[in-house]
């Protein structure tokens, strides 16, 4: 008898196909997972790059990480739910700007009060946004969202640059550094792997997420929003979820933009940095999480070459780069190496689980 293939339940871009022979032993199909190798290629490349740059360029890379944890946030929120939200950086910005107050007002620099601070802001006005957009008596579409937070990010913007008391259009300069006791954190290779860690740290409490059975219901959510809700999810409680979630994590970022710079200004809370925030996501990959990441770390780095050697019509040929993308890999660059498979996520039985309870089947 030839060898029979039996169907495995396996975690969804992980293991192998497992094919039974006719002795009833397992053994797995070449298939390999490419995302660990490639997360881990990215964090191994971030910790040397402190080592490798020059001071100017750690400041920047600095600044790019600080935008790769930002980009996580959008990922969340449309990669995973389905939720395009252009108004992001009204987190984003939000957060930057209360952590600014705190130290110009209350001088309130002390980095165990200012970042969670900067979250909670985050998650407040994200809650407060999705609560008004997503839970209402019948469900919002994807237009409707959209129009909404793009109004909401246009709305903050207007008012920072009407308000006074936040700077009106110069913003709030010259904010006192971040600080840890007596140590300030300054702009080089402390700051620098303050910024990786904290992204690493957030990186891996999404991966959780989005692989747990909340990480399913979402997936679910993103593919086929009716069938969820008959499965008895109810679909918008869901959505605002991760839309706070995802708010929180702007709000994190915005924290540690605004004390890197050393100043915020109306444009952070604006469309321009939420349409900015897309491209990122649109160019690695949407749905992966380092997708973001590498969408960001992509278009900063591209940008920055572009405009330092044609300064007159770098924004076109960056324009030009990202309709090629978009056009031919419409799933992002991270879809040269990462399979559908594997991108859509993690969930069920293991393999090796499996392989246990067919041995043990009568």
């Amino acid at each position: 008898m030839g060898a029979v293939k039996r169907a495995i339940p396996a975690e969804i871009g992980g293991e192998a196909d497992v094919v039974m022979d006719s002795g009833g032993t397992a053994r797995r199909a070449s298939a390999r997972k490419v995302l660990p190798i490639v997360e881990g290629v990215v964090l191994v490349a971030a910790l040397l790059a402190p080592l490798l740059l020059q001071d100017y360029l750690t400041v920047f890379a600095t600044r790019v990480i600080i935008l790769a944890l930002f980009a996580l946030s959008f990922d969340l929120v449309w990669g995973y739910a389905g939720i395009m939200s252009f108004g992001q950086a009204l987190f984003f910005g939000s957060a930057g700007y209360g952590v600014a107050l705190l130290a110009r007002d209350l001088d309130i620099t002390n980095i165990f009060l200012v970042l969670p601070a900067g979250t909670i802001i985050g998650l407040t006005f994200a809650l407060l946004l999705g609560g008004f957009l997503l839970l209402g008596r019948h469900p919002s579409s994807v237009i409707f969202v959209s129009l909404g937070t793009l109004t909401g990010s246009y709305a903050a913007d207007r008012l920072a640059r009407g308000w006074y008391y936040l700077g009106g259009q110069n913003g709030i300069p010259s904010i006192a550094p971040m600080s840890l006791g007596t140590y300030e954190f300054t702009e080089g290779p402390a700051f620098y792997y303050l910024v990786l860690g904290i992204l690493v740290v957030v990186y891996l409490l999404c991966r959780f997420l989005v692989r747990s059975q909340f990480g399913l219901a979402l997936a679910g959510l993103r593919e086929n929003e009716q069938r969820i809700a008959f499965f008895g999810y109810k679909a918008q409680h869901l959505k605002a979820i991760i839309f706070t979630i995802g708010g929180g994590v702007a709000g994190l970022a915005g924290s540690l933009y605004a004390f890197h710079e050393g100043f915020v200004w109306p444009n952070m809370v604006g469309v321009v940095v939420s349409t900015q925030v897309v491209l990122y996501v649109l160019f690695g990959g949407s749905g992966t999480l380092i997708g973001a990441v590498i969408g960001a770390v992509i278009v900063e780095g591209v940008s920055f070459w572009l405009s330092d050697n044609y300064r007159d019509i770098w924004p076109i040929i960056l324009g030009l780069l990202l309709l090629l993308v978009i056009l031919f890999r419409p799933l992002g660059l991270i879809s040269f190496v990462l399979g559908e498979r594997e991108r859509v996520g993690s969930f069920g039985a293991r393999a090796k689980e499996s392989v246990k309870e067919n041995r043990d089947a009568p």
